[in-house]
């Protein structure tokens, strides 16, 4: 399990927590006068897809379009594609080819 997102909003924490798959914990940290959540998990592509992380669900929808034969925005899609490539570095994550 690695650090995915931190928030400072315990509803949103916890609904956040229900969205990923495979092993979790939500830690609660005292920061001055303010708790601050941090959510721990798997770093999948599919738990940041569910945590709409990295512009994903974006990147999907533009995939979609682009399979359909559909206009879309090539160079959006490129910049979100360049910005993964911190995720990859990080987490040791593939960029998967459909997406390329």
């Amino acid at each position: 399990m690695q650090l995915l997102i931190t928030y400072v909003d315990q509803l949103e924490a916890e609904a956040a927590e229900k969205k990923i798959t495979g092993k979790k914990r939500l830690a609660s940290d005292r920061d001055d006068n303010e708790v601050i959540y941090r959510l721990f998990g798997d770093p999948t592509w599919g738990n940041f897809y569910q945590l709409g992380m990295y512009a994903l669900p974006e990147l999907k929808e533009i995939v979609d379009r682009r399979k359909a034969g559909l206009e879309y925005d090539a160079d959006r899609h490129r910049a979100i594609l360049d910005g993964l490539g911190f995720v990859q570095s990080t987490y040791g994550l593939k960029v998967p080819d459909h997406w390329l």
